[in-house]
Protein backbone atom coordinates (compact mmCIF):
# COMPACT_ATOMS: atom_id res chain seq x y z
CA UNK A 1 0.00 0.00 0.00
CA UNK A 2 1.17 3.55 -0.89
CA UNK A 3 4.04 2.28 -3.05
CA UNK A 4 3.05 3.27 -6.55
CA UNK A 5 0.41 0.55 -6.93
CA UNK A 6 -2.32 2.84 -8.26
CA UNK A 7 -0.03 4.15 -11.00
CA UNK A 8 0.94 0.64 -12.11
CA UNK A 9 -2.68 -0.51 -12.00
CA UNK A 10 -3.82 2.45 -14.10
CA UNK A 11 -1.09 1.85 -16.69
CA UNK A 12 -2.02 -1.82 -16.93
CA UNK A 13 -5.73 -1.08 -17.11
CA UNK A 14 -5.33 1.63 -19.76
CA UNK A 15 -3.02 -0.45 -21.97
CA UNK A 16 -4.94 -3.73 -22.22
CA UNK A 17 -4.77 -3.85 -26.02
CA UNK A 18 -1.02 -3.20 -26.10
CA UNK A 19 -0.45 -5.83 -23.40
CA UNK A 20 -2.51 -8.35 -25.38
CA UNK A 21 -0.04 -8.03 -28.26
CA UNK A 22 2.55 -9.51 -25.89
CA UNK A 23 0.20 -12.26 -24.60
CA UNK A 24 -0.23 -10.42 -21.30
CA UNK A 25 -3.60 -9.81 -19.63
CA UNK A 26 -4.67 -7.69 -16.66
CA UNK A 27 -7.00 -9.93 -14.65
CA UNK A 28 -10.74 -9.29 -14.66
CA UNK A 29 -12.93 -7.21 -16.91
CA UNK A 30 -12.17 -4.22 -14.66
CA UNK A 31 -9.83 -3.65 -11.74
CA UNK A 32 -12.73 -3.70 -9.28
CA UNK A 33 -13.02 -7.42 -10.05
CA UNK A 34 -9.60 -7.89 -8.48
CA UNK A 35 -10.60 -5.83 -5.44
CA UNK A 36 -13.75 -7.90 -4.91
CA UNK A 37 -11.78 -11.13 -5.33
CA UNK A 38 -9.16 -10.18 -2.76
CA UNK A 39 -11.82 -9.01 -0.31
CA UNK A 40 -13.51 -12.39 -0.75
CA UNK A 41 -10.20 -14.15 -0.09
CA UNK A 42 -9.59 -12.07 3.04
CA UNK A 43 -12.99 -12.99 4.50
CA UNK A 44 -13.11 -16.68 3.57
CA UNK A 45 -11.04 -19.85 3.53
CA UNK A 46 -8.83 -19.27 6.56
CA UNK A 47 -8.93 -20.73 10.08
CA UNK A 48 -12.33 -20.14 11.74
CA UNK A 49 -13.64 -18.56 8.54
CA UNK A 50 -16.40 -19.81 6.22
CA UNK A 51 -15.06 -21.65 3.17
CA UNK A 52 -14.53 -19.92 -0.13
CA UNK A 53 -17.65 -20.03 -2.29
CA UNK A 54 -16.99 -21.88 -5.59
CA UNK A 55 -19.03 -19.16 -7.29
CA UNK A 56 -17.57 -16.31 -5.23
CA UNK A 57 -15.40 -13.46 -6.48
CA UNK A 58 -12.05 -15.12 -5.68
CA UNK A 59 -12.78 -18.47 -7.30
CA UNK A 60 -14.31 -16.67 -10.29
CA UNK A 61 -11.21 -14.54 -10.80
CA UNK A 62 -8.93 -17.57 -10.42
CA UNK A 63 -10.95 -19.56 -12.96
CA UNK A 64 -10.55 -16.72 -15.43
CA UNK A 65 -6.82 -16.52 -14.82
CA UNK A 66 -6.28 -20.26 -15.17
CA UNK A 67 -8.22 -20.39 -18.45
CA UNK A 68 -6.36 -17.45 -20.01
CA UNK A 69 -3.28 -18.26 -22.13
CA UNK A 70 -0.09 -16.30 -21.64
CA UNK A 71 0.75 -14.13 -18.64
CA UNK A 72 -1.95 -12.72 -16.36
CA UNK A 73 -1.19 -9.88 -13.94
CA UNK A 74 -2.99 -9.28 -10.64
CA UNK A 75 -2.16 -6.05 -8.80
CA UNK A 76 -3.98 -5.47 -5.52
CA UNK A 77 -2.19 -4.04 -2.52
CA UNK A 78 -4.43 -5.78 0.04
CA UNK A 79 -2.62 -9.00 -0.90
CA UNK A 80 0.67 -7.88 0.66
CA UNK A 81 -0.14 -8.32 4.38
CA UNK A 82 -1.85 -11.68 4.03
CA UNK A 83 -0.89 -14.46 6.44
CA UNK A 84 0.94 -17.55 5.24
CA UNK A 85 -2.25 -19.65 5.12
CA UNK A 86 -3.81 -17.18 2.67
CA UNK A 87 -0.65 -16.95 0.57
CA UNK A 88 -0.72 -20.74 0.30
CA UNK A 89 -4.34 -20.60 -0.92
CA UNK A 90 -3.27 -18.11 -3.60
CA UNK A 91 -0.26 -20.21 -4.57
CA UNK A 92 -2.22 -23.45 -4.76
CA UNK A 93 -5.17 -21.89 -6.63
CA UNK A 94 -3.15 -20.64 -9.57
CA UNK A 95 -1.87 -22.92 -12.31
CA UNK A 96 1.43 -22.46 -14.10
CA UNK A 97 4.39 -20.43 -12.91
CA UNK A 98 3.66 -17.89 -10.17
CA UNK A 99 5.85 -14.80 -9.87
CA UNK A 100 5.37 -12.41 -6.94
CA UNK A 101 6.48 -8.78 -7.05
CA UNK A 102 6.36 -6.68 -3.89
CA UNK A 103 6.67 -2.92 -4.31
CA UNK A 104 8.06 -0.93 -1.41
CA UNK A 105 8.71 2.71 -0.55
CA UNK A 106 10.78 4.30 2.22
CA UNK A 107 9.33 4.50 5.72
CA UNK A 108 9.29 8.31 6.08
CA UNK A 109 7.15 8.91 3.00
CA UNK A 110 4.89 6.00 3.85
CA UNK A 111 4.16 7.06 7.43
CA UNK A 112 2.89 10.38 6.12
CA UNK A 113 0.99 8.74 3.25
CA UNK A 114 -0.63 6.13 5.48
CA UNK A 115 -1.89 8.74 7.97
CA UNK A 116 -3.33 10.86 5.16
CA UNK A 117 -4.96 7.73 3.71
CA UNK A 118 -6.36 6.72 7.10
CA UNK A 119 -8.05 10.11 7.46
CA UNK A 120 -9.70 9.63 4.05
CA UNK A 121 -10.93 6.26 5.29
CA UNK A 122 -12.67 7.69 8.36
CA UNK A 123 -9.98 7.87 11.04
CA UNK A 124 -10.09 10.62 13.66
CA UNK A 125 -6.64 9.76 15.07
CA UNK A 126 -4.37 12.81 15.31
CA UNK A 127 -0.98 12.89 13.61
CA UNK A 128 0.89 12.84 16.93
CA UNK A 129 -1.13 9.88 18.22
CA UNK A 130 -0.62 8.08 14.92
CA UNK A 131 3.15 8.60 15.06
CA UNK A 132 3.25 7.43 18.65
CA UNK A 133 1.36 4.24 17.82
CA UNK A 134 3.57 3.46 14.81
CA UNK A 135 6.70 4.02 16.89
CA UNK A 136 5.42 1.73 19.65
CA UNK A 137 4.84 -1.20 17.25
CA UNK A 138 2.37 -2.41 19.87
CA UNK A 139 0.37 -5.29 18.34
CA UNK A 140 -2.57 -4.48 20.63
CA UNK A 141 -2.86 -1.01 19.06
CA UNK A 142 -5.14 -1.06 15.97
CA UNK A 143 -3.14 1.80 14.43
CA UNK A 144 0.25 0.16 14.98
CA UNK A 145 -0.99 -3.26 13.92
CA UNK A 146 -2.55 -1.96 10.71
CA UNK A 147 0.50 0.13 9.81
CA UNK A 148 3.11 -2.57 10.28
CA UNK A 149 0.93 -5.23 8.66
CA UNK A 150 0.98 -3.10 5.51
CA UNK A 151 4.44 -1.52 5.81
CA UNK A 152 6.66 -4.08 7.52
CA UNK A 153 8.50 -4.81 4.28
CA UNK A 154 10.97 -7.33 5.67
CA UNK A 155 8.25 -9.43 7.30
CA UNK A 156 6.01 -9.25 4.22
CA UNK A 157 8.87 -10.15 1.88
CA UNK A 158 9.98 -13.07 4.03
CA UNK A 159 6.46 -14.50 4.24
CA UNK A 160 5.84 -14.39 0.49
CA UNK A 161 9.34 -15.56 -0.44
CA UNK A 162 9.10 -18.52 1.92
CA UNK A 163 5.72 -19.53 0.49
CA UNK A 164 6.48 -19.25 -3.24
CA UNK A 165 10.24 -19.80 -3.17
CA UNK A 166 13.00 -17.18 -3.44
CA UNK A 167 13.36 -17.78 -7.20
CA UNK A 168 9.76 -16.65 -7.68
CA UNK A 169 9.89 -13.51 -5.54
CA UNK A 170 11.10 -10.00 -6.44
CA UNK A 171 11.24 -6.83 -4.35
CA UNK A 172 10.84 -3.67 -6.45
CA UNK A 173 11.76 -0.37 -4.84
CA UNK A 174 9.91 2.87 -5.52
CA UNK A 175 12.28 5.58 -6.83
CA UNK A 176 13.02 8.54 -4.55
CA UNK A 177 11.28 11.88 -4.88
CA UNK A 178 12.61 13.77 -7.90
CA UNK A 179 13.28 10.65 -10.00
CA UNK A 180 11.85 10.50 -13.56
CA UNK A 181 8.09 9.90 -13.42
CA UNK A 182 8.32 6.89 -15.76
CA UNK A 183 11.02 5.06 -13.79
CA UNK A 184 8.59 3.01 -11.70
CA UNK A 185 6.88 1.72 -14.83
CA UNK A 186 10.24 0.96 -16.44
CA UNK A 187 11.05 -1.26 -13.48
CA UNK A 188 7.75 -3.10 -13.64
CA UNK A 189 8.06 -3.48 -17.40
CA UNK A 190 11.41 -5.15 -16.73
CA UNK A 191 9.58 -7.80 -14.70
CA UNK A 192 7.24 -8.43 -17.64
CA UNK A 193 10.11 -8.28 -20.15
CA UNK A 194 8.43 -5.45 -22.04
CA UNK A 195 9.66 -2.34 -23.79
CA UNK A 196 8.41 0.36 -21.37
CA UNK A 197 8.35 3.01 -24.10
CA UNK A 198 5.58 1.18 -25.97
CA UNK A 199 2.95 2.02 -23.36
CA UNK A 200 0.86 5.12 -22.70
CA UNK A 201 1.68 6.52 -19.26
CA UNK A 202 -0.70 9.48 -19.26
CA UNK A 203 -3.00 7.97 -16.64
CA UNK A 204 -5.01 9.32 -13.73
CA UNK A 205 -2.77 9.98 -10.74
CA UNK A 206 -3.66 8.95 -7.21
CA UNK A 207 -2.92 12.35 -5.72
CA UNK A 208 -2.51 12.93 -2.02
CA UNK A 209 -4.53 15.45 -0.05
CA UNK A 210 -2.95 18.52 1.50
CA UNK A 211 -2.51 18.95 5.23
CA UNK A 212 -5.28 21.54 5.71
CA UNK A 213 -7.70 19.19 3.96
CA UNK A 214 -6.52 16.26 6.09
CA UNK A 215 -7.11 18.19 9.31
CA UNK A 216 -10.56 19.22 8.12
CA UNK A 217 -11.47 15.62 7.27
CA UNK A 218 -10.14 14.37 10.59
CA UNK A 219 -12.37 16.89 12.37
CA UNK A 220 -15.32 15.79 10.24
CA UNK A 221 -14.63 12.15 11.15
CA UNK A 222 -14.50 13.12 14.81
CA UNK A 223 -17.90 14.81 14.56
CA UNK A 224 -19.45 11.89 12.67
CA UNK A 225 -18.20 9.54 15.39
CA UNK A 226 -19.88 11.40 18.25
CA UNK A 227 -22.91 9.12 18.07
CA UNK A 228 -20.70 6.17 18.98
CA UNK A 229 -20.44 4.84 15.43
CA UNK A 230 -17.01 5.34 13.79
CA UNK A 231 -17.19 7.62 10.77
CA UNK A 232 -16.19 4.90 8.31
CA UNK A 233 -19.09 2.70 9.47
CA UNK A 234 -21.69 5.29 8.56
CA UNK A 235 -23.69 4.31 5.51
CA UNK A 236 -22.32 5.82 2.28
CA UNK A 237 -19.21 7.26 3.99
CA UNK A 238 -16.95 5.71 1.38
CA UNK A 239 -19.00 7.10 -1.50
CA UNK A 240 -19.78 10.57 -0.13
CA UNK A 241 -16.69 11.48 1.90
CA UNK A 242 -13.80 9.47 0.48
CA UNK A 243 -14.72 9.64 -3.19
CA UNK A 244 -17.10 12.50 -3.96
CA UNK A 245 -15.82 14.98 -1.37
CA UNK A 246 -12.14 14.07 -1.26
CA UNK A 247 -10.84 12.17 -4.28
CA UNK A 248 -13.05 14.02 -6.78
CA UNK A 249 -12.95 17.35 -5.01
CA UNK A 250 -10.59 18.45 -2.27
CA UNK A 251 -7.60 16.48 -3.60
CA UNK A 252 -7.34 19.06 -6.38
CA UNK A 253 -6.79 21.98 -4.00
CA UNK A 254 -3.58 23.87 -4.71
CA UNK A 255 -1.12 25.60 -2.39
CA UNK A 256 -1.80 23.63 0.77
CA UNK A 257 1.00 22.92 3.23
CA UNK A 258 2.32 19.37 3.16
CA UNK A 259 2.94 17.04 6.08
CA UNK A 260 6.58 16.87 7.18
CA UNK A 261 8.40 13.88 8.63
CA UNK A 262 11.89 14.36 10.07
CA UNK A 263 11.85 12.38 13.33
CA UNK A 264 15.19 10.67 14.02
CA UNK A 265 13.53 7.43 15.11
CA UNK A 266 11.88 7.14 11.67
CA UNK A 267 15.27 7.34 9.94
CA UNK A 268 16.74 4.79 12.35
CA UNK A 269 13.79 2.38 12.11
CA UNK A 270 13.75 2.58 8.32
CA UNK A 271 17.46 1.81 8.17
CA UNK A 272 16.91 -1.24 10.37
CA UNK A 273 14.22 -2.46 7.95
CA UNK A 274 16.62 -2.11 5.04
CA UNK A 275 19.34 -3.98 6.96
CA UNK A 276 16.94 -6.87 7.49
CA UNK A 277 16.01 -6.93 3.81
CA UNK A 278 19.71 -7.08 2.87
CA UNK A 279 20.18 -10.07 5.17
CA UNK A 280 17.20 -11.84 3.60
CA UNK A 281 18.85 -11.53 0.19
CA UNK A 282 15.83 -11.12 -2.06
CA UNK A 283 16.12 -10.40 -5.77
CA UNK A 284 15.73 -6.62 -6.11
CA UNK A 285 14.73 -4.38 -8.99
CA UNK A 286 15.83 -0.89 -8.12
CA UNK A 287 18.08 -0.30 -5.13
CA UNK A 288 17.57 -1.06 -1.44
CA UNK A 289 19.25 2.26 -0.64
CA UNK A 290 16.10 3.91 -2.03
CA UNK A 291 14.28 2.52 0.99
CA UNK A 292 16.52 4.41 3.41
CA UNK A 293 14.29 7.19 4.76
CA UNK A 294 15.12 10.81 4.08
CA UNK A 295 13.40 13.72 5.85
CA UNK A 296 10.13 14.64 4.14
CA UNK A 297 9.86 18.39 3.75
CA UNK A 298 6.73 19.90 5.23
CA UNK A 299 5.16 21.17 8.43
CA UNK A 300 3.58 19.83 11.59
CA UNK A 301 -0.25 19.99 11.75
CA UNK A 302 0.02 22.57 14.57
CA UNK A 303 1.54 24.97 12.02
CA UNK A 304 -1.57 24.89 9.82
CA UNK A 305 -3.70 27.93 10.61
CA UNK A 306 -7.40 27.89 11.43
CA UNK A 307 -7.90 30.09 8.35
CA UNK A 308 -6.28 27.46 6.09
CA UNK A 309 -8.50 24.78 7.57
CA UNK A 310 -11.57 27.00 7.18
CA UNK A 311 -10.76 27.48 3.48
CA UNK A 312 -10.61 23.71 3.02
CA UNK A 313 -13.85 23.24 4.95
CA UNK A 314 -15.68 25.85 2.86
CA UNK A 315 -14.46 24.28 -0.38
CA UNK A 316 -15.70 20.95 0.92
CA UNK A 317 -19.07 22.46 1.82
CA UNK A 318 -19.30 24.03 -1.65
CA UNK A 319 -18.38 20.71 -3.28
CA UNK A 320 -21.08 18.77 -1.46
CA UNK A 321 -23.64 21.54 -2.06
CA UNK A 322 -22.94 21.39 -5.81
CA UNK A 323 -23.35 17.60 -5.75
CA UNK A 324 -26.62 17.97 -3.88
CA UNK A 325 -27.89 20.56 -6.39
CA UNK A 326 -26.97 18.35 -9.36
CA UNK A 327 -28.69 15.33 -7.83
CA UNK A 328 -31.78 17.34 -6.94
CA UNK A 329 -31.96 18.66 -10.50
CA UNK A 330 -31.72 15.14 -11.94
CA UNK A 331 -34.36 13.93 -9.47
CA UNK A 332 -36.78 16.67 -10.48
CA UNK A 333 -36.17 15.97 -14.15
CA UNK A 334 -37.07 12.31 -13.57
CA UNK A 335 -40.25 13.36 -11.76
CA UNK A 336 -41.24 15.64 -14.64
CA UNK A 337 -40.64 12.86 -17.17
CA UNK A 338 -42.77 10.43 -15.17
CA UNK A 339 -45.54 13.00 -14.85
CA UNK A 340 -45.54 13.56 -18.62
CA UNK A 341 -45.62 9.80 -19.22
CA UNK A 342 -48.62 9.40 -16.90
CA UNK A 343 -50.46 12.26 -18.60
CA UNK A 344 -49.69 11.05 -22.15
Amino acid sequence: MKSGTSFIQNVLGNNREELAQHAISFAGEKWRDQVAAVQDLIAHGGPQQPPLDPDGAWRTLVAGINSTPGTVVVSMEFLAPRATCKIEIIRDSLEGQLEVVLTGRDLARNIAAMWLESVQNGSAVTWDDYLGAVRSEDPTSPVARNFWNHQGLAAIARRWSDAVGPDHFTLMTVPPKGAPSNLLWERFAQVLQLDPAAFELNVRANRSIGLATALTLRHLNEILGRDGTPAAEHRFYDLLVKHLLTKRGLVSRQGEPTLGVDQRWVIKRGAAEVDQLRKQGHRVIGDLDELLPQPVRGVHPDQVSVHQQLDAAMEGLARMTQIGMEREDKHRQRLRRRKKQRNA
